[in-house]
């Protein structure tokens, strides 16, 4: 018998074991994933569609969706650029305080988005560091639109950034140096030569910078006032409206959310079958160069 037939016999598991992991598996998904997703669309519908309709076209509901596109409109292309920048200079180049730069990129995902939304309390706050010299301007920040881009910005700056360094460091410098020895500019080196090797990490990351940025609830809760009408965002309004026991708007409005999750499911999953491939081929490229 092969080495590799005595491998695979020997991590072969036992049916029985295959199939009570794949149980529990489906258990846990459909107690987790499926039934509160199913709870939230039927909620929405039990009471009929022009109940649905007019709770989600109501003005303060209007105003959370305009204001939740407005901060996703802004962050995601600020966290788009950020991204590519900052996996550029880590992946390309070598330099004192790298590996400082990725624990300040990592920061968002170990700091409770609350302890960030008190932090721009304290600096653009009435009482804050800059509170005085803002209000003397007559500049707003915290309980303004000002401050709920901030907010988000913050929580969902890493996730381009995340997405793009690993696939940059497996591709290596050579096309680059390639292209700049061949006489490429800076802008047509990035155009035609980084930009259509990333593209698909790219757009990985900004699917979920996007639904994160749609989604965030701690930091912009903190620096929004909870102003009705004017500094909610879609999930603060879905809890003004579920606390007031409007459960059908609350329930209507957080379908949108639920709908926005499982298109970003399907997005992400189709995106990131394509970057797997070319995250391998990059990987095999560098291989074989070496």
């Amino acid at each position: 018998m092969s080495a590799s037939s005595t491998s695979s016999t020997a991590t072969r598991e036992a049916a029985w074991v295959r199939r009570s992991l794949i149980t529990i598996a489906l258990l846990f998904l459909s107690l987790f994933l499926f039934l509160p997703l199913a709870t939230v669309f039927y909620e929405a519908l039990k009471k009929g569609v022009d109940v649905y309709l007019a709770a989600i076209t109501e003005d303060d509901a209007l105003s959370a969706i305009k204001l939740t596109l407005i901060a996703a409109a802004i962050s995601v292309p600020l966290n788009m650029v950020f991204g590519v920048a900052a996996a550029w200079c880590i992946a390309k180049f070598e330099f004192r305080g790298k590996s400082v730069l990725l624990t300040l990129i990592d920061l968002p995902f170990s700091v409770s988005p609350v302890i960030a939304g008190l932090i721009y309390v304290l600096v653009f706050g009435l009482q804050g560091w800059l509170g005085e010299w803002l209000r003397d301007h007559d500049l707003k920040v915290i309980f303004a639109v000002p401050g709920i881009v901030l907010a988000t910005v913050f929580v969902t700056f890493p996730f381009v950034a995340r997405e793009l360094i690993p696939l940059m460091q497996a591709q290596g410098r050579e096309q680059e140096e390639a292209a700049t020895v061949l006489g490429a500019s800076g802008w047509q080196m990035f155009r035609r030569v980084t930009l259509p090797n990333i593209k698909w990490a790219l757009l990985y990351g900004v699917i979920l910078c996007n639904a994160r940025a749609m989604g965030e609830f701690g930091a912009v809760s903190v620096v929004s006032g909870h102003i009705r009408g004017q500094t909610n965002t879609l999930p603060l309004h879905i809890e003004i409206v579920y606390n007031e026991y409007q459960f059908a708007a609350a329930f209507a409005v957080a379908s949108l959310l639920a709908g926005l999750a499982l298109v970003t499911l399907a997005l992400k999953y189709l995106v990131e079958q394509r970057v797997k491939r070319q995250l391998a081929a990059a990987r095999a490229d560098a291989a074989s160069g070496v």
